[in-house]
Formats: structure tokens, C-alpha cells, sequence
């Protein structure tokens, strides 16, 4: 089957036949309280991994992050699951994820894109690419068309495997969907409008449903270890707020032995000698403070009313964006 053909005539002149792109900013979700079931709208998993687009170029594949970096060299089986793939030049977007009783898992990925390079064999930390959308087939741009069309194209022209899969989404189901996800212990769903175009930045039309807390944070500093705690004790955290890293706590659990260890060297490349955060007042004693440079996700309960992260857990560090871009996730 053509690509045109998938196309309703009325949404052909919202094509465009243009060079294939080197980027495309990905589409993000804005965080609401509000979850809702409506016609309008689909609903999917939401992923716990690295987001990631997929470039297709004849047999050449090319993964890049969020913020325009290429993850080749850390998932080759992807790479070559996507050279096998049958089919004319294309972009994919979707999320790398490692799978834990089938639902994903940010801290066992984060064995496979951690601090150092990975020396255990692939197969002991197996990834997976879950493509939710198409924004460039066969030299046209499909980022004008509405979702369902570019849902359509998608799971009809991509020859999916077992390495790169195809998220599923229900249709007007999202309250029930919502409840499965939290019994399920998924992170969430997106909720996504079902005419909406693909626009390169933070919208209303996807919108993310969380069970769980999980919030990007830049680290700041880092305490002295107590105890038999070895390499350090807790991350001091923090987020920009018109451009200023505002203090968000700090957080003390989530790592083994090995990654403090690993942290703790890396920690050494950027110590400076001045506080980073412009609202710092904890009375904590030994703090060594860092180049506010390094981004990390953390799953916590809820923020307290001074805008401090309450019974917070390192779930590992992220490569998929700048610490610049870092904000509280607020709805």
C-alpha cells in the first residue's frame, strides 16, 4: 500500500515533499491533574526510557536523542533491527525503554547508557524501540497531518519486529485506561488529540497522565558520606526558574555500590568552588558543589509548599537533555 493512499483527499495539501530533515525538534507533553475520556482523543502508555527519533536514510540508520545527540554506539541492536527495516527514507519517533515484567524501567536502562561504556554482553540489558509516531516517509513531511492520519501511515507502512514495536493506544477509554495503568504500576499515559499536528515543542495537545512522580532535576552539589556509605551521601538538586537554578532538596537513595562509585568520579570533573543555587538554605555541612551541568530523573511523592522534593529516589542520569531546559513540572 502508497503512502498516498492512506491520506483522505482533503488532507493531501497538508503535505509537504521536502529534503529529508537532519532534526526534528520532538513534540512534548504538558502535565495535568485533569484525566478524562473524550472521543477526541487517544490514549498510550506512557514510557519509562529515552526518547529518540529514528532516522532511516536508504540502508543508514541514525538514532538521536532529545537534544540532538546520536545514540548509535549505545543501542547497535536497534541500529540493525532499523537496517532491516524494509522501507523507503523515514523518521520515527518513539522511546528506547528495558523492559521489567513488561513494563518499562528508567533505572535498569540506565545500565545500558550509564556512566561507563558497557562492558557486560547486550543481551544481559535487552532494549527495545517503541515507535508512537512518523513524521517523514518517502521524501514527504507528515508532521501537518492530524495524529490518526500519521497513526494510520505508521502502523501500516512500518514492518514492525521484535526489537522495534509499535505502541498500542485506546479510544475514548482514558479514565478506565488511567485506573490499568496505576494498577498495572505504569508511570502514566499520554493522552494525545486525535486531530492535532506535530509542532516541535511542549503542547496542550499531548497531555501526560503520571500514577507515579518522576521529575528531571540538575545536580547541584553533593554531601560527605556517613556511616559505612561510601563515595558520597546525598545530590543536592535544583531547577531553573527564569534562568536561576532554584534548590529542590536532595536525594539519598536509589544507588548500589557500583554507581556511587561511578557518580563520585564523575562528580570530581566538575567541582567548583561556589554554591550554583541562588535559593540555598539548607544548614548541611560538608558540601562539595558541581557545574550544574548534570541532569537526573527522580521519582519522589509530592513537592512540599517551600518547593522541596519529599521521600525522593535516584532513578538515574539522563543524556537526552540540557540542564538549561530543566523546570519544576508543575500543572
Amino acid at each position: 500500500m502508497s503512502l498516498l493512499s492512506l491520506i483522505p483527499a482533503q488532507e493531501k495539501k497538508l503535505l509537504k515533499k521536502i529534503a529529508m530533515p537532519l532534526f526534528i525538534e520532538p513534540m512534548k507533553a504538558k502535565l495535568t491533574n485533569d484525566r478524562f475520556s473524550d472521543k477526541n482523543w487517544i490514549f498510550e502508555q506512557k514510557l519509562d526510557g529515552e526518547r529518540c527519533l529514528l532516522f532511516k536514510k536508504g540502508k543508514k540508520v541514525t538514532l538521536k536523542s532529545r537534544n540532538n545527540k546520536i545514540s548509535n554506539t549505545s543501542y547497535p541492536e536497534i541500529v540493525i533491527a532499523g537496517e532491516k527495516l524494509t522501507i523507503p527514507n523515514c523518521i520515527l519517533d518513539g522511546e528506547i525503554v528495558a523492559l521489567t515484567n513488561n513494563v518499562s524501567n528508567f533505572s535498569l536502562l540506565q545500565q545500558r547508557f550509564g556512566i561507563k561504556e558497557l562492558t557486560e554482553p547486550l543481551a544481559k540489558f535487552p532494549v527495545y524501540y517503541y515507535v508512537f509516531d512518523i513524521l517523514y516517509y518517502d521524501n514527504y513531511l507528515l508532521t501537518h497531518l492530524p495524529l490518526k492520519t500519521r497513526k494510520k501511515i505508521l502502523k501500516t507502512l512500518i514492518p514492525f519486529n521484535k526489537t522495534i514495536c509499535y505502541v498500542t493506544h485506546k479510544e475514548t477509554e482514558g479514565l478506565q485506561y488511567y485506573k490499568q495503568a496505576c494498577t498495572n504500576k505504569w508511570e502514566g499515559l499520554i493522552a494525545k488529540k486525535y486531530n492535532s499536528s506535530y509542532v516541535s515543542k511542549r503542547s496542550a495537545d499531548w497531555l501526560k497522565f503520571k500514577c507515579i512522580n518522576e521529575q528531571e532535576l540538575v545536580i547541584g552539589g553533593y554531601t560527605n558520606p556517613k556511616g559505612s556509605r561510601i563515595a558520597f551521601g546525598a545530590l543536592l538538586l535544583g531547577y531553573y526558574e527564569d534562568n536561576k537554578l532554584k534548590y529542590a532538596g536532595k536525594v539519598g537513595t536509589g544507588f548500589n555500590e557500583t554507581l556511587l562509585k561511578e557518580l563520585n568520579v564523575l562528580f570530581k570533573k566538575y567541582e567548583i568552588i561556589t554554591c550554583p543555587f541562588t535559593n540555598y538554605s539548607d544548614r548541611l555541612t560538608n558540601v562539595h558543589w558541581i557545574k550544574p551541568v548534570l541532569v537526573c530523573e527522580v521519582r519522589f511523592t509530592e513537592w512540599t509548599r517551600d518547593n522541596k522534593l519529599r521521600h525522593s529516589s535516584f532513578l538515574g542520569l539522563r543524556r537526552d537533555k540540557k540542564a538549561k531546559e530543566v523546570i519544576k513540572e508543575v500543572v
